[in-house]
């Protein structure tokens, strides 16, 4: 019952993210107290930013044209994608940074789609399995506030991980990071406090729910 989780985060202490999905992986746990977890820190360990460009050129010479730096680049999507391939279910803890993705994440998705086995027109190897996706915001961009539409990151996840790679995903996100921090959001207090508190409700939900889907499997 292997579980594969990713953090996003440039923080380790104080990272909003890492607790929500600390949150999730600890439901998931009291399911599956002696299963493997393979953990990717694509925030604080940043794969090389040149190794997309390396692979896609590199997919396209014999394999022993190939420079080191694409044979390296091309070695590592694989890893990368194992590490998926081989998990039975999935936790990925992303900030919004700048309104988006960060780079760092960026380039995994990158690099994972030029594995072969996740070319575009062949059957996902992840169809199906089971899939958190937790998602953090300083503010707040939910329908009806002054930023609605200013959250282009989870609508992407969303695509990748739920249509391209087609995996059974559920979303918890946290608004409101950033209330406490930021004085001009200091009125926000006790809506932060409560959206804090869904937030991680909903994490020990999707955290038992990997953990049954996986265990009735």
């Amino acid at each position: 019952m292997s579980l594969f989780r990713l953090d996003a985060s440039i923080r380790t202490e104080g990272s909003a993210s890492r607790a929500i999905a600390d949150i999730v992986e600890t439901e998931w746990r009291a399911g599956n107290p002696d299963a493997p977890v393979t953990r990717r820190h694509v925030g604080t360990e940043p794969l090389p930013a040149t190794a997309w460009a390396a692979a896609v050129n590199g997919s396209y010479a014999p394999a022993d044209q190939r420079t080191p730096e694409q044979s390296d680049a091309i070695a590592l999507a694989a890893t990368l994608t194992d590490e998926l391939v081989d998990a039975e279910a999935l936790l990925l803890a992303v900030p919004l940074y700048n309104f988006g993705v960060s780079q760092h994440l960026k380039t995994w998705v990158d690099l994972v789609i030029t594995d072969p086995r996740m070319a575009p027109g062949q059957q996902p190897p992840l169809a199906g399995k089971p899939a958190v996706l937790v998602t953090v915001h300083g503010g707040n961009y939910s329908a009806g506030t002054p930023r609605e539409g200013w959250d282009h990151a989870t609508g992407w996840l969303r695509r990748i991980l739920a249509d391209v790679w087609q995996l059974d995903l559920t979303v918890v996100t946290r608004e409101f990071t950033l209330v406490g921090v930021n004085p001009a959001l200091d009125e926000f207090a006790d809506l932060a406090a409560d959206l804090k508190a869904s937030a991680e409700q909903e994490a020990a939900e999707h955290g038992r729910r990997l953990s049954s889907v996986r265990t009735a499997a």
